[in-house]
C-alpha cells in the first residue's frame, strides 16, 4: 500500500508525493506571511479559496494554450499537480506602479505604466529575493538565455490573458508573480498558483487607495476584513466563469 509522505512545505503549501512520482499533491494553508516570512498570521479559509481560484484560472490558461502544472482539485484546498523542477526565480509582471517599484524607483502608486514591466527576483530568502539583471541571472546559470526569452514572453501573455479577465470580474490586474518549472519532459510549465496573495488586486469602481485593496497587501497593511476580499475574489472569478457557460 502507497504511504503519502510530505515532501516539502513551504510558506503557503505543502507538497505531497502520491503513487505516481510525476504527480504531486499541494495542500493549501490557511497561513499568511509577508516582508520574507517576517510578518506571520493566518487567514481564515484562505488555502481553500487560494486553491480554487487558482484551479479556475489554470484551466482557463490551459484553454488558451498556456501550459501549467495542474491536472485537477480533489478537495477544495487541495490541488493534484505534475512534478517540475521549479526554477529558483519570481517573476513579476507590473501594469501599474506600487509597492516596492514605488519604493525603489520613486514613481508615484497607481501610475500606469507605458507597457508592462517584467522583473526576475532571485529565490533565496537568505539574500532577501534580491532583483536580478538579465546579465546577473545568466552568470548564476539561474536560466539560459533562451529560457530567459521564452519565460518573458510567456509572462507577456499571461499578462494579457490575466489582465482581461481580472477587467471582466471589475478589478484590476496591478501586478502579479509567477513560478515556473521543467516537468519529466523538460517541458516548461507555469506552477505555484495564482491569487490574491501572489496578484495585487484593486476594485475598480472604488478610487479610495485602501478599499480598493482585494488581496494580500490587506494582511501586509493591517487594512482588516481580509477574509471578505480574498472571498468577494471568488465569488467574482465563479460568476464570471458562469457567465461564460451561457
Amino acid at each position: 500500500m502507497f504511504v503519502q509522505t510530505k515532501l516539502y512545505e513551504g510558506k503557503a503549501k505543502i507538497l505531497y508525493t502520491t503513487d505516481d512520482p510525476d504527480i504531486l499533491l499541494a495542500d493549501f494553508k490557511d497561513d499568511a506571511t509577508a516582508f520574507n516570512g517576517q510578518k506571520r498570521g493566518s487567514i481564515q479559509g484562505k488555502g481553500s479559496i487560494n486553491c480554487t481560484l487558482s484551479s479556475k484560472l489554470f484551466q482557463q490558461l490551459e484553454s488558451h494554450n498556456i501550459r501549467t502544472h495542474f491536472i485537477d482539485s480533489p478537495a477544495p484546498n487541495q490541488m493534484r499537480v505534475r512534478a517540475v523542477k521549479i526554477l529558483p526565480l519570481e517573476v513579476v509582471i507590473r501594469n501599474i506602479a506600487a509597492g516596492s517599484l514605488c519604493q525603489q524607483t520613486g514613481l508615484s502608486l497607481g501610475t500606469v505604466l507605458l507597457q508592462p514591466l517584467v522583473e526576475f527576483y532571485y529565490k533565496d530568502d537568505k539574500l532577501g529575493d534580491p532583483l536580478l539583471t538579465r546579465d546577473r541571472l545568466l552568470l548564476l546559470k539561474l536560466a539560459t538565455e533562451e529560457q530567459f526569452d521564452g519565460i518573458t514572453d510567456l509572462a507577456l501573455q499571461i499578462n494579457e490573458f490575466l489582465k482581461d479577465f481580472w477587467q471582466q470580474c471589475g478589478i484590476t490586474l496591478v501586478d502579479f508573480k509567477l513560478e515556473f518549472g521543467f516537468d519529466s519532459q523538460q517541458q516548461l510549465l507555469l506552477a505555484d498558483e495564482i491569487s490574491p496573495d501572489t496578484c495585487r488586486l484593486w476594485e475598480m469602481a472604488e478610487n479610495d487607495p485602501n478599499r480598493r485593496v482585494m488581496d494580500k497587501d490587506r494582511f501586509r497593511r493591517d487594512l482588516g476584513n481580509i477574509e471578505n476580499a480574498y472571498q468577494e475574489v471568488l465569488q467574482r472569478v465563479l460568476k464570471v466563469l458562469e457567465s461564460q457557460k451561457l
